[in-house]
């Protein structure tokens, strides 16, 4: 008799998840350890951003995300009595009756999604104080930017070393937190992952409004499309890759950009001194028309700088169609899921000229071999699922209360 995997073993703990709003990328993880048959898990969210029409001050605009986010698992929506609401400042997620909120379902363990902010905090001394094991989930790392100072070096190796485990994302997120001192066996592998059902190539009705939406733009298919999708800002390296784009002028491409933000009036303003019909900015796209926009794409660009993108999810949307990325060497996912010239395409981020000698390299190679990248793409995301998710999940569990 086969053993099952660790994927099909029921929770048979309470675990308690506190995370600041619903969004795309956990809602259906949760959705899908619900429909295995568990029912021990419940999320509290702080904040309802995403669920109901709000102000994102880094889009620039204001909206709720038009797809389900509520529905197949337990949750509930703890108030915030912040003055400011939201994940930009530590005050922002202010909810005094979360302990009371936690006490009364009475979690065996419980699973926090980052420390910034107060009442994380709150739940996480609330848990220490009540003998209940805590995991912790978070993306960061010092990809271009090396450790902390030391007092803060200190206080982050103090934190982590209240947790029952910590569930590290990939590559850069496991090293930074064994340079905060986290030891091997309290470190699960819980990849980054996305609803894959929602960016199936295969799916006839998303082919349908890619095609519509490639001629609404009249792009013919022998076309290469470079795009950028997210906010407009100056991390994320908009206008650069708009230069870059401009200097090489490639035969038979365009660059479409999707999103919205502070650079955008740069954007158009610069975009005019493109070919006709070579640079196009579009609006912002709610989720429902993401995976449609991504399949136009032959290459997906994230050039971001600084230290903001501590993952890039947008990379494993664009993967789970086919398509490779051009990123930079400070964006979290890389070490991960894009190796040059394998599955996609790596600069560094502080040499002048990188990005636009990548851009280049990228268009040839794929001009040449795009089927190959689309192979190897498909493959190494793969092992980017909610499924891989669970199963690093249980493992972390099955360590801090063993199933009986």
């Amino acid at each position: 008799m086969t053993s099952p995997s660790p994927a099909e073993i029921p929770f048979r703990r309470r675990l308690a998840v506190v995370l600041s709003h619903p969004t795309q990328y956990y809602s259906p993880w949760f959705r899908q350890i619900a429909a295995e048959g568990t029912r021990c898990l419940r999320v509290f969210y702080l904040w309802e951003f995403g669920v109901t029409a709000r102000r994102d001050p880094r889009f620039g605009t204001t909206f709720k995300w038009d797809v389900d986010l509520l529905s197949g698992y337990e949750h509930e929506f703890v108030p915030n009595i912040a003055p400011d609401p939201g994940t930009h400042h530590f005050n922002g997620l202010h909810n005094p009756s979360l302990p009371s909120r936690l006490a009364a379902w009475q979690p065996d363990l419980l699973l926090v999604f980052g420390y910034n902010w107060r009442s994380h905090l709150r739940a996480i001394l609330w848990a220490r104080l009540h003998s209940v094991p805590v995991l912790f989930r978070g993306d960061s790392h010092f990809l271009g930017r090396g450790p902390p100072p030391r007092l803060r070096r200190l206080a982050l190796r103090m934190l982590f070393a209240q947790f029952a485990g910590c569930l590290f994302v990939g590559a850069a997120n496991r090293d930074y937190f064994r340079t905060l001192g986290v030891p091997k066996h309290r470190l699960f592998f819980v990849p980054h992952a996305v609803d894959a059902s929602r960016f199936n190539p295969q799916d006839p009705a998303l082919a349908d409004q890619a095609s519509r939406l490639r001629a609404s733009l009249h792009l013919t298919s022998a076309r290469r499309v470079v795009l950028f999708a997210g906010k407009f800002v100056p991390d994320k390296q908009p206008v650069p890759l708009l230069e870059a784009f401009l200097n090489l002028d490639p035969p038979d491409t365009v660059l479409i950009f999707i999103g919205d933000g502070p650079e955008k009036p740069r954007l158009v303003d610069r975009a005019s001194a493109a070919r006709p019909g070579t640079v196009h900015v579009l609006p912002f796209a709610n989720q429902s028309e993401i995976p449609a926009r991504l399949l136009l794409a032959d290459i997906l660009v994230l050039p971001s700088s600084g230290n903001y993108e501590t993952w890039g999810l947008i990379v494993n949307e664009a993967m789970h169609l086919g398509v490779p990325a051009l990123v930079s060497d400070r964006v979290g996912c890389q070490q991960d899921l894009v190796t040059d010239s394998e599955t996609g395409w790596v600069f560094r981020a502080n040499q002048p000229h990188a990005l636009p000698k990548a851009l280049a390299r990228a268009l040839a190679a794929v001009q040449q071999d795009r089927d190959g990248f689309r192979a190897r793409v498909l493959a190494r995301i793969g092992h980017y699922t909610y499924e891989d998710a669970t199963r690093g999940l249980l493992a972390a569990i099955r360590s801090v209360a063993p199933v009986p």
